[in-house]
């Protein structure tokens, strides 16, 4: 009889993991980050919409000046992969003529706005959102973190609570829109035509009163440390509704939902989405199909709720990633179909977690010498067993299971 395998069930020591770099902004398109495949080039849909010929125009400059992979972003962004030096400016040039560059760099990491999907023509959410773009566009005095980002989330009921952002801008109980600072209980109620006006208030509460340190900071940390609101951001005890649960793949108000494995796609998926309809670009590495009502027969796309693949979440890893120190999505497609369907398992390819920043109920992060898992926590916690390679996570997913 064969010898059970071993594993470090305590923490021995974490696996020799390099310090990652922290860089402290997001790519954008005037500011691409440098991976492992080239150039990540992040392209900020306005309201996350997309237009048809937007879409379109995205495949086409993916195929032409990148390596033809597209990320969904957990800000509803869109990142083209494999950006060269030399195919950046006409890149560009092509994102401008679908208008989706902004005037500047300085404008373009302000309009960090992310808007629910559900959003309906005749509620206001539109308008709402592009008045604050305009403010925040116009506004040069404005030197925001490069994290810092605004959520519009009008819907009956709250999805964008667990979406990294700083100001938030809800409905109440009765249906009323108030703007408050994310972490606070209290905030203003306000009327749709000041919307804008209300939050870039209170963003510059926020650079006024210290919250910005050595060019970061963040309005939750900000409020945590003992920082007080100004009374109009303090007084009305908000009924704060419970969020809605993250959507699944399926027939949804406005569309049907798609997902992608891991939030990617080649370009000629992107222009078969594109002839399909209007895309709403959705925080959960999803797409809303505007008006479609029934699954799309295209290859590649997540289109029922109980796929094992939503179970999973992981960041492009190595060779994609220059701080990766493993593959991340061989393992975590092997271990999906393992999971329960109600469990989340997150694979980072280093400490820093960039696919799912929070906590997780299982996170394997990447050392030099194999995996360590974590329960509970994010990855950059204290993990319950240690050097797990990928051969003995294969032959005994019941490692994780174990830990559900």
């Amino acid at each position: 009889m064969g010898h059970a395998p071993q594993f470090h069930r305590r923490p021995v020591g974490r696996s020799a993991i390099a310090a990652p770099i922290i860089q402290g902004w997001c790519p954008g398109a005037l500011r691409p980050m440098q991976s492992g495949d080239g150039l990540v080039v992040r392209v900020r849909p306005h309201g996350g919409r997309l237009t048809q010929a937007q879409a379109a125009g995205i495949a086409t400059l993916a195929a032409q000046y990148g390596n033809g992979l597209i990320d969904l972003s957990a800000r509803a962004n869109v990142q083209l992969r494999g950006v060269r030096a030399d195919t950046h400016a006409p890149l560009i040039a092509g994102l401008a003529d679908l208008g989706l560059i902004d005037p500047s760099l300085e404008a373009e990491t302000r309009r960090n706005v992310i808007v629910t999907p559900y959003w309906q023509h005749d509620d206001g959410t539109a308008a709402v959102t592009a008045q604050l773009i305009e403010a925040l566009r116009e506004d040069d005095d404005l030197a925001l973190p490069g994290k810092f980002g605004f959520a519009i989330d009008t819907g009956l009921h709250p999805v964008l609570r667990n979406i990294s952002a700083d100001i938030r801008c809800e409905r109440d109980g009765a249906g009323r829109l108030l703007c408050r600072a994310d972490g606070a209980t209290h905030g203003a109620l306000i009327a749709p035509e000041d919307v804008a006006s209300t939050a870039l208030a209170l963003t510059r509460w926020f650079l006024d009163s210290g919250g910005v340190k050595n060019g970061r900071g963040r309005m939750a940390a900000h409020l945590a440390a003992g920082a007080q609101l100004p009374a109009i951001f303090a007084a009305y005890p908000a009924q704060i509704l419970p969020s809605a649960p993250i959507p699944r793949p399926g027939r949804v108000a406005g569309g049907f939902m798609v997902g992608l494995a891991f939030g990617q796609m080649e370009a000629p998926t992107m222009a078969a989405l594109a002839d399909l309809a209007t895309l709403r670009i959705t925080p959960w590495r999803m797409v809303l199909l505007e008006g479609v009502e029934h699954a799309p027969d295209l290859p590649g796309l997540i289109v029922e709720a109980d796929d094992p693949l939503l179970r999973v979440i992981a960041c492009p890893g190595a060779p994609a990633c220059l701080q990766a120190l493993q593959p991340t999505r061989p393992i975590a497609t092997a271990l999906a179909p393992y999971l329960p369907a109600d469990a989340l398992l997150h694979v980072s390819g280093c400490a820093k977690g960039c696919a799912h920043p929070q906590a997780a109920p299982l996170t394997l992060v990447a050392g030099a010498d194999g995996f360590d898992l974590i329960r509970a926590g994010p990855a950059d916690g204290g993990p319950a067993l240690c050097h797990l390679t990928y051969d003995q996570l294969r032959s005994h997913p019941d490692l994780l299971t174990e830990y559900c």
